[in-house]
């Protein structure tokens, strides 16, 4: 099967023939129809051989960790499956038997590195080929009837921007003001969500025109440049008091800074971006009673949430579709910030 692999770091992705894995005890094989592409992917393109060995990520290395497929082979022991069953795929791994992961939040176990369980595309064999191996049927959810192209990018764009906004919904009231850093592919689903789970007013912020157009047709409030003037603009559009929560999904050094600028008083700071950027926190820093948070992705339940508010019509993903034979033109793409929304690559087309 065609697959598109982490072969030469720093090179790109490569196209290569690979074998057809087959299902053992309690595994799954799927055949793929969407592959969702991501900015965290780069954190391994763009990583030296020698630090992608001592971080324990294996070359060469099948990417893609937003895949969405069908049943191709069940192995022995698996049940509450049938081929041609059309499933998402939760991302996160944990070792399955601890308090986080039978509550659902494996993107929170704390013993997955230590057993060296990695996430599919991001340490271990991902979905961009034609066929994919899933360890366990727990790591399914049934797509039921959602079209497979906008259900790709939800698995993690929509799964992670879900949880971020979850964590703020008490602050999220009436008369609150909730500030989206980067509209990209988790930004513009962070801005639907906001719009249909909350009564809070969205101001979306980002360096593309084309990304704030997309947030305003989305139902942002108030769009802005990414810039060192956003904050004061920010605080007097909240006649002095700063936004109630701000969700960075860039998380760079800047618009962390940026976000720290414009969050007001015991307010909610969320960076979900994989920028590297950090932000102090003190006493009186970023502002007196103000909650800072990363985030890592989102529980099983989330993701069943995110798919419903799909099947409902309340939730869309802004997709750009390519072939598997163009993924390295889509990456390129992606890391000049061309695409708008999300890509999705089609490995049968």
């Amino acid at each position: 099967m065609r697959a598109a692999q982490l072969r030469t770091p720093r090179r790109g992705p490569e196209l290569v023939e690979v074998p057809v894995p087959e299902p053992g005890w309690g595994q799954v094989l799927l055949a793929m129809t969407a592959v969702g592409l991501c900015h965290s992917d780069f954190l391994l393109l763009d990583t030296p051989l020698g630090m992608l060995r001592r971080m324990g990520i294996p070359v060469p290395l099948t990417l893609g960790h937003e895949p969405v497929g069908t049943v191709a082979a069940l192995g022995a022991g698996v049940h509450g499956l049938r081929e041609g069953d059309a499933v998402a795929v939760y991302g996160p791994r944990g070792c399955g038997a601890c308090r986080r992961c039978a509550g659902g939040a494996e993107n929170l176990c704390p013993r997955s590195a230590s057993l060296g369980i990695a996430p599919p595309g991001l340490g271990a064999p991902g979905g961009l080929a034609e066929y994919m191996l899933v360890d366990s049927a727990r790591h399914l959810v049934p797509l039921g009837g959602l079209d497979p192209v906008q259900a790709a990018p939800l698995t993690d764009a929509g799964l992670s921007a879900y949880h971020a906004v979850r964590r703020s919904l008490p602050k999220l009231v009436a008369g609150s003001t909730a500030v989206v850093i980067g509209i990209g592919g988790l930004g513009h689903l962070a801005v639907q969500l906001l719009r249909v789970l909350t009564a809070a007013r969205v101001v979306a912020l980002d360096v593309s025109e084309a990304k704030r157009q997309l947030a305003a047709e989305l139902g942002a409030y108030t769009t802005l440049m990414s810039d060192e003037a956003a904050a004061p603009r920010i605080r007097e559009l909240t006649d002095g008091a700063g936004a109630d929560v701000v969700l960075d999904f860039v998380g760079t050094p800047q618009t962390v800074g940026l976000a720290g600028a414009c969050v007001g008083i015991g307010g909610d700071v969320t960076i979900a971006g994989v920028g590297r950027g950090a932000l102090p926190v003190g006493f009186d820093t970023p502002a007196y009673g103000v909650s800072v948070a990363g985030t890592y992705w989102g529980t099983r339940t989330d993701l069943v949430e995110v798919l419903e508010l799909a099947r409902s019509g309340l939730l869309t993903s802004r997709v750009r579709t390519f072939a598997l034979d163009e993924v390295p033109e889509a990456y390129e793409m992606l890391r000049q910030g061309l695409v708008t929304g999300r890509a999705v690559v089609l490995p049968a087309r």
